[in-house]
């Protein structure tokens, strides 16, 4: 995780709500929006699974993607989570320690 700048995916479930966001400092981010501190989408529906990331080198690269994601329909949002995620695992674990 060298790269400094994240967009990210969060889940309740499978075929439940998705949020798309942006952030510099992913672990804390994820436990941010974990202990419900993130008023708003996030806090209202309960959507606190980190199931998808990717890493950008800039922040305009990570905004630009982010904006890009946010645009998608559902079932392409889905299909990009399955393709690393198969299983729609709570990857927060994998990245806290960083």
């Amino acid at each position: 995780m060298e790269k400094s700048f994240f967009v990210y995916m969060l889940a309740t479930r499978k075929d439940g709500p998705l949020y798309v966001g942006v952030t510099s400092n992913l672990p804390v981010r994820i436990a941010q929006h974990k202990a419900k501190v993130v008023r708003g989408f996030t806090e209202r529906f309960n959507v606190d699974q980190l199931v998808w990331f990717g890493a950008h080198d800039n922040a305009e690269a990570a905004i630009t993607r982010e904006k890009q994601i946010k645009r998608w329909r559902r079932a392409w949002k889905v299909e990009l989570i399955e393709k690393e995620n198969p299983e729609w695992r709570d990857l927060y674990e994998d990245i806290a320690s960083f």
